[in-house]
């Protein structure tokens, strides 16, 4: 009986840690931003990224696809641009959840 709940336990909680995603050092770009500099992310200035904080945050893929982050991603993304010394060249690892065309972030690092 014990082994049964252990299995149902196991079944409801695996599919979730399943669904998580990351992407690796993709860059960072607000929405504000995101059409004219997909042709060349690594150019957009932290100034501007930190200016445009309140149009939201989202990466770019290695498709070229623009993929918001949900609040807490901005959030994350706003705390780690104010801590990082870079001016531009700015990417990201980010782990979560893509929904549609959002992902519901756990978490979010600018990389060394």
């Amino acid at each position: 009986m014990r082994m049964l709940r252990w299995m149902a336990v196991v079944a409801l909680v695996t599919p979730a840690v399943a669904m998580a995603e990351t992407w690796e050092k993709v860059p960072l770009v607000d929405h504000m931003c995101a059409e004219k500099t997909k042709g060349n992310p690594d150019a957009h200035k932290t100034s501007c990224l930190l200016k445009c904080a309140s149009s939201g945050y989202g990466i770019i893929t290695t498709g070229g696809t623009w993929i918001k982050l949900d609040d807490a991603g901005n959030q994350k993304a706003l705390a780690a641009l104010k801590s990082t010394k870079k001016t531009d060249h700015v990417r990201v690892n980010v782990t979560g959840e893509q929904k549609g065309d959002t992902i519901a972030v756990s978490s979010l690092a600018i990389p060394d």
